[in-house]
């Protein structure tokens, strides 16, 4: 379980490493272009039923602190996921990361193997 430590706040916001790691970079991005806005996320089940959120600020102190040494592997969808709800009027709302079971089948688009005729099978083709 990750922790952000936001601004002056004496209590910590815990959120899983995973989920944690692809905000991590949402939040880094827009803070770097000197972006506000606002992060929400609901209650875990052990905290009394509800929903908070934050204002994130370029020049509020903010600190990501992980469990787990290894950085783990990202979801690209996910960040985006995280991004474009970043630019909305509500701002993120942290849900579960959306990972999908089934294979993904892409088309062949490699290059087709074309005989190229010389001018040897060209004459021998007009005959």
């Amino acid at each position: 379980m990750g922790t952000i430590y936001y601004g002056g706040s004496a209590t910590p916001i815990h959120i899983e490493d995973r989920a944690l790691a692809h905000l991590k970079v949402v939040i880094a991005t827009k803070l770097r272009r000197g972006e506000s806005f606002t992060l929400s996320w609901r209650h875990p089940d052990d905290q009394p039923r509800g929903r908070s959120t934050i204002w994130l600020h370029p020049s509020i102190p903010l600190r990501f602190v992980f469990d787990e040494p290894e950085a783990p592997r990202l979801n690209r969808q996910f960040i985006e996921d995280l991004a474009n709800s970043a630019n909305t009027s509500g701002g993120i709302m942290l849900v579960a990361e959306q990972i999908d079971s089934e294979p993904v089948r892409i088309p062949d688009q490699s290059p087709q193997l074309v005989e190229i005729a010389t001018e040897e099978s060209a004459e021998s083709s007009a005959e």
